[in-house]
């Protein structure tokens, strides 16, 4: 029997090794951007076409390369960051594998123009699959230009699995913001299709967020710093407020270096505590910088995980500079009793010669059960609580409102079929009750129903869009005064992807200029006590929650969002008529017996159960 172990060429070697470090167009984005990040660059350049399916193009004025370096950077596991392993606790650069550049190549079209600022001719080559095309000089800026032709253009099946172009555009400008947010200090612009998405002049840190996600938020941060022999921790976190229902504006950097952390997430979350609901997550832009020989950031090719070796330590620090954030800035309530309104300011001193003391006169023989009868003693207390002579006498009248119940209640049973489950007056009307102004009681033949007023109302809207969805049907209430939005450029991006379905649903609704749309209407089926401004960006962050919560298909997503959104709340009051509508309406519903949530919405008890608990 021959050898059945073989070493795999270079090519498939670098296309498996692909499939970890370069996932989506946005992966090979990253990588580039922090390429030029490590070159030094001051100002970088991204240009994007198809969603970077058909290019990808990072210009930068960084150190660039030389002769050989232009060749070498493409072989795998060849990098200039590090020397010997002793090198990976001492990282401060973006990349260190000498992974990126060779995986890139090996799946796709790759043109790469350099030059160093002391040459006087650059390095031109081309790279198709890890086949090196061409190698020429050529004129050319100092620093470094590439291209990245026909992503996955050799392994279809990659590319296929690839999601249409707006998600894969969000993907992209997710981790385009990610750098940008770690290196206010560099120029950026971002441009797809030749539009210009991103135009981001160097800055402070502040004004890198505004300019990222528009101007409302330079009033929704609060500084913070803290300096400790362990980490120094600086950065904004968001007024709670202004607090969404994604968990999208949370950022850690550790040595500028984005990462994704649960656990620190969690001291973040922990210091808001009595602040914000359980389903709201505020903004936070926090940096962490750390000796690198106390942690180890070779855990994953995407270089987002890192272990520490003090975890503990650090997230105290970072749940405790979060809350003494919040209490400096007021943003905690607090309790001073030496503000003006404070209780001693409430009192007005004076002399103690014009102190009096209070003048008190009594009988010490008076016996208020002398000569009296017994008799006499029940009706003394009658008298002295008349409140409670009163009640004792409502207790008949209550007996008698039961005895009547109950007697109407044989009555129209007596009247009703034996398929007939609902119970009827005598005019022929049901009738319903409220339960702290949450729950409908419906008396039935064999007992009653209990409804979730809200969970009803949610699947009846929920099925109702559905159809208006497929039929793109949905009827539009007009607005006195259209209203503005303004939205960071992900969400608008994400908005012009469901804009038909979004119109379908009857929300109407166009394009303002950058980033920003005009809702001229809403679904006309809808009574809210909130704007249209602000109706609409709680469907679009409910759409977000929902897609990363559940995966939810896009309309299904769409209606069940806006259907919680619209939905009557517990705690309103609703009318005989009312009730009944909403119950009529729900039993028309094809899963009237399930919440959204996955929830009963219909609880029936019968006269068997009920007798049983009064019998214990």
């Amino acid at each position: 029997m021959s050898d059945i172990i073989q070493l795999l060429p270079d090519s498939v070697a670098n296309q498996i090794a692909a499939g970890e470090v370069v996932q989506r167009p946005a992966s090979a984005v990253k990588e580039l951007i922090e390429n030029s990040i490590d070159a030094g660059a001051e100002k970088i350049q991204l240009i994007i076409k198809d969603a970077g399916k058909s290019l990808i193009q990072i210009i930068d004025d960084g150190c660039g390369m030389s002769i050989t370096d232009a060749r070498m950077c493409f072989e795998r596991h060849a990098t200039s960051k590090i020397r010997k392993a002793e090198d990976l606790f001492a990282i401060r650069t973006m990349g260190f594998r000498g992974e990126a550049m060779a995986s890139i190549a090996a799946i796709a079209q790759v043109e790469l123009k350099t030059r160093r600022h002391e040459d006087e001719l650059g390095t031109h080559v081309c790279i198709e699959g890890s086949e090196v095309i061409k190698q020429e000089p050529v004129l050319c800026p100092a620093g470094t230009s590439i291209s990245i032709k026909n992503l996955f253009y050799n392994t279809p099946a990659r590319r296929n699995f690839l999601k249409a172009n707006p998600v894969e555009l969000r993907h992209i400008i997710d981790e385009f913001q990610r750098v940008a947010l770690a290196h206010p200090g560099v120029h950026f612009t971002f441009h797809h299709e030749g539009n210009e998405i991103f135009h981001l002049p160097k800055a402070s840190l502040k004004q890198r967020i505004v300019h990222l996600f528009g101007s409302s938020y330079n009033q929704k941060l609060v500084p913070m710093e803290e300096d400790t022999s362990i980490i120094r921790l600086k950065g904004y976190i968001g007024k709670p407020e202004f607090a969404k229902k994604t968990r999208g504006e949370q950022f850690f950097f550790v040595n500028q270096r984005y990462i994704k952390d649960p656990y620190l997430n969690h001291a973040v979350l922990t210091a808001y505590e009595e602040l914000l609901p359980d389903d709201s997550y505020p903004l936070y832009v926090l940096y962490i910088d750390i000796d690198p020989s106390k942690i180890d950031i070779n855990v994953h090719p995407t270089k987002t995980e890192i272990k520490y070796q003090d975890e503990k330590a650090i997230y105290a620090i970072i749940r405790s500079s979060v809350k003494r954030s919040l209490g400096q800035y007021n943003i905690t309530p607090t309790l001073d009793f030496n503000q003006e309104t404070g209780f001693s300011n409430m009192i007005t001193p004076k002399a103690q010669g014009d102190i009096v003391p209070p003048q008190i006169s009594f009988n010490p023989d008076f016996n208020p059960f002398e000569g009296e009868k017994k008799s006499d003693r029940s009706s003394s207390y009658a008298q002295s609580f008349g409140e409670q002579r009163d009640v004792t006498k409502n207790w008949g009248s209550l007996y008698e409102i039961v005895d009547t119940v109950r007697q109407e209640q044989h009555q129209t049973e007596l009247a009703i079929s034996g398929g007939e489950e609902d119970i009827l007056n005598k005019k022929g009307e049901r009738h319903f009750f409220q339960l702290h102004k949450r729950f409908i009681i419906s008396p039935i033949k064999t007992g009653f129903m209990l409804i979730d007023q809200q969970a009803a109302h949610e699947r009846i809207l929920y099925e109702r869009f559905l159809m208006q969805l497929e039929k793109h049907q949905g009827a539009s209430q007009q607005s006195l005064f259209p209203q503005t939005v303004n939205l960071n450029t992900s969400d608008f991006e994400l908005v012009k992807e469901l804009l038909p379905d979004i119109r379908a649903l009857g929300f109407q609704v166009r394009e303002f200029g950058k980033n920003t749309l005009i809702v001229e209407g809403i679904p006309a089926d809808i009574s809210s006590n909130v704007s249209e401004v602000e109706m609409f960006e709680h469907l679009i962050e409910g759409f977000k929650n929902n897609f990363a919560l559940l995966k939810l298909d896009k309309r299904d997503n769409l209606a069940r969002t806006l259907a919680r959104n619209a939905a009557l709340r517990a705690g309103v009051q609703l009318s005989q008529d009312e009730m009944n509508n909403l119950i009529d309406q729900l039993f028309a519903c094809g899963a009237p017996n399930v919440s959204l949530q996955g929830k009963p919405v219909i609880i029936k008890y019968s006269m068997e159960e009920l007798l049983q608990k009064f019998e214990k």
